[in-house]
């Protein structure tokens, strides 16, 4: 039995089949102007797709504050039709096949504890670091998510003079202050490319990025006190990150004369395909006879 994985987003759907313990015939299609179009072109990839595997299942990473329990999307996201009717049993009925419905962040951060970084372990933060903040919460193995379903919307915390972690701790936010001191248009990485040749003003921003980010997640540690906390999203693969934040993590520690331990700040194993890889762990948790 194979289960078929989709993670809804703002500029593209991803799509892949979970087979055999791994993810296949991983592709994407740009995200549609409307729900029609969107269920229309889910609907052609599943008739494609079940005549090779057979599919027992679908399993949806989508962005908002997802409501398993009714099976409806709220909050607001950059694909406004999937937002606030009962999405889930909509797409039951039009797929014939059970379905399951989770968060994006919260897919990434099950993934990661199903078979990543954060396999075998209990208590867990994943930070997903884009062009804004956002992530999940791991207690005792289960997945926090509030009272308002905004458990793990990290970049909503102040951290400086009423600016946000999303504001001040993300590489895009970085590029975007410098472009505007530089009246040119800069990507993250040009910045960083910029700092590593000794250009004052992206050294600067490439700190203050540094510093922001670490500050925001010793706030985190000693919130939650996790034993891991997993780094998401396209920055999570620069090798740098890790040292520049154990660093500054390090000098806090210090300051506040924290001895006890070093919290521990490891980058998530499934990269881009974090979010399939958590909607078939939902899938399957929900639907075990079905694996």
């Amino acid at each position: 039995m194979a289960i078929l994985a989709f993670d809804l987003g703002g500029t593209a759907v991803k799509y892949g089949i979970w087979e055999n313990n791994q993810l296949q015939e991983i592709s994407s299609f740009s995200t549609p102007t409307s729900f029609d179009e969107l269920e229309e072109k889910m609907k052609a990839i599943l008739n494609e797709l079940e005549l090779k595997y057979e599919i027992a299942g679908i399993g949806i990473s989508a962005p908002g504050t997802v409501d398993t329990q009714k099976g409806e999307i709220g909050g607001i996201s950059a694909i406004p039709y999937i937002h606030r009717f009962p999405i889930k049993a909509h797409f039951e009925h039009s797929f014939n096949r059970p379905v399951t419905i989770e968060n994006d962040a919260n897919c990434a951060a099950l993934a990661e504890m199903w078979q990543g970084a954060g396999k075998g372990k209990k208590n867990v933060l994943f930070v997903v670091i884009g062009t804004g903040i956002g992530g999940a919460v791991i207690m005792e193995g289960k997945l926090q998510k509030g009272k308002h379903l905004y458990g793990g919307e990290f970049g909503l915390m102040i951290l400086d003079r009423g600016e946000s972690f999303s504001e001040l701790g993300t590489a895009a936010n970085m590029a975007k202050r410098y472009s505007e001191k530089k009246g040119t248009l800069y990507t993250g990485e040009e910045v960083f490319e910029r700092a590593n040749q000794g250009e004052e003003d992206a050294l600067e921003a490439v700190h203050e990025f540094y510093h922001y980010l670490t500050v925001g997640l010793y706030n985190l540690q000693f919130t939650v006190d996790p034993e891991l906390i997993i780094i998401g999203g396209g920055i999570s693969k620069k090798e740098e990150l890790y040292p520049e934040i154990n660093q500054r993590m390090e000098v806090l520690l210090a300051k506040n004369e924290l001895k006890d331990f070093v919290p521990q700040v490891v980058p998530c194993v499934y990269r881009n395909d974090a979010n399939l890889v958590g909607a078939v762990a939902v899938f399957s948790e929900r639907y075990p006879s079905l694996n």
